[in-house]
């Protein structure tokens, strides 16, 4: 990918599910071959949208590992960021999947209900204590048991915001909000201030935001979402009541995270998600917002900050399991992963690897304390947005998101009609 925040993120969370097509009666054994035997063999390893900026790193991870395993050969295919699901939902479909694919967890999902996911806590448990508990946990798919890809690269981010906009409307630029009611509240106060010019948030909440809220986004079975619960209609109340109030800009409606980002960047809003990468955006762009800009942690009533995670799966139906999966491990163990955590703007996912200097030592520059705030959390940071939860799903919930915003329903029914569009897409995966 890109070597871009926000195409690393939205790659990394997009629910591109693959059509029904690509899903075959699930098989129990898909998961379990034996990669204990020799690693050897030629393999095919896919990735999304890398070549362009990091076709030296891959050629070098690749000789690498084919001197440390003489009798291997790995040959690597890219495919372009567009139309990525679709390519493997026809590779699947048709037989043609590669050994070794780079995918995200909700690309996984499907795969793995076909049995074309190799269950690495049956033939890779050995590798799962590298790995941050929640990485690994995040290729997990709900009502199976098994874990279905290496964790990779992870990413978040801060909240960044405009403390001259603080400033003007009376709140202390040294004390953003760190909780839920204090964002609330600031938000009202600035829109009142500002006459209604100045919102704080540009996006609807989202079905991650319902999860760092606290809301029960599915049952443990994986049958049925429940973000319709208490909690979930009342942070729907909230920005109910910030989107009358303008806090929450009105064209959030329509909003992606690259116009919101425009927003903040022109001091309209006042609030944004980021990364340490945003910050060389503002200094050369906004001169005036880097001046004035302030850094602080996600909010989140869970204790545990959203987490971005890109993984490297394992065909089942490989010819050579072991070379598959060493290659597969190899790509995304501790070493690899500093290495290319280095050259981007991305943190490894292997336990230990946060705790290195690059990740802990300040050296008095924003982008670093960014970069040490960002791996601190990630220790402990989980995938909100559920495994099964689909593009069309997002489209639905967004959808009822607006009419009760707009006040078209409430903000129950809004959530109910959501939860209901949703559980039937849900039964239609299969």
């Amino acid at each position: 990918m890109p070597a871009s925040r926000r195409t690393f993120a939205a790659a990394a969370v997009a629910a591109l599910v693959l059509p029904l097509s690509a899903c075959g009666s699930g098989s129990d054994d898909g998961g379990s071959a034996d990669a204990s035997g020799k690693v050897e063999g030629d393999i095919t390893f896919q990735t999304w949208n890398l070549r362009a900026n990091f076709k030296p790193y891959f050629e070098g991870v690749i000789a690498g590992f084919e001197k440390k395993y003489p009798g291997t050969q790995v040959k690597w295919i890219d495919q372009p960021a567009e139309g990525y699901a679709d390519k493997i939902s026809a590779d699947a479909a048709g037989d043609t999947l590669p050994d070794v694919v780079n995918v995200s967890p909700d690309l996984v999902a499907p795969l793995a209900k076909a049995g074309l996911a190799l269950d690495l806590d049956k033939t890779a448990a050995k590798y799962k204590k590298e790995y941050l508990e929640g990485a690994w946990a995040s290729h997990q798919i709900p009502g199976m048991t098994g874990t279905y890809a290496f964790p990779w690269y992870l990413n978040t981010g801060p909240l960044f915001y405009n403390k001259s906009l603080f400033s003007k409307a009376g709140l202390n630029p040294d004390q953003p909000p760190k909780t839920y009611d204090e964002l609330f509240a600031d938000a009202l106060e600035l829109a009142k201030k500002s006459d209604g010019k100045v919102a704080t948030l540009a996006n609807v909440p989202t079905v991650e935001d319902f999860g760092r809220y606290g809301v029960g986004l599915m049952n443990k079975q994986g049958t049925a979402f429940s973000f319709n619960d208490t909690k979930g209609i009342e942070l729907l109340t909230k920005y109910k009541e910030l989107y009358d109030a303008k806090a929450l800009d009105p064209q959030a409606l329509t909003a992606t995270p690259e116009s919101s980002g425009k927003k903040f960047l022109t001091e309209a809003v006042a609030m944004n998600p980021g990364s340490a990468l945003d910050l060389g955006n503002f200094k050369k762009n906004a001169p005036n917002l880097y001046r004035n800009i302030g850094i602080t942690d996600q909010i989140t009533s869970t204790g545990h900050v959203n987490m971005y995670v890109m993984g490297v799966m394992v065909n089942s139906k490989t010819k050579h399991t072991p070379a598959a999966v060493a290659f597969a491990h190899y790509v995304t163990d501790a070493e690899h992963q500093m290495s290319f955590a280095k050259k981007v703007a991305i943190f490894p996912s292997t336990a230990g690897s946060l705790d290195d200097p690059y990740f802990t030592k300040e050296d008095g520059t924003d982008e670093t304390r960014v970069r040490i705030a960002a791996a601190k959390s990630l220790k402990n940071a989980v995938n909100y947005t559920p495994v099964l939860f689909s593009e069309q799903m997002k489209t639905a919930l967004r959808n009822e998101v607006a009419k009760a915003l707009q006040g078209k329903e409430s903000p129950k029914a809004a959530l109910d009609n959501a939860v209901k569009a949703c559980n039937t897409l849900l039964q239609q995966q299969g």
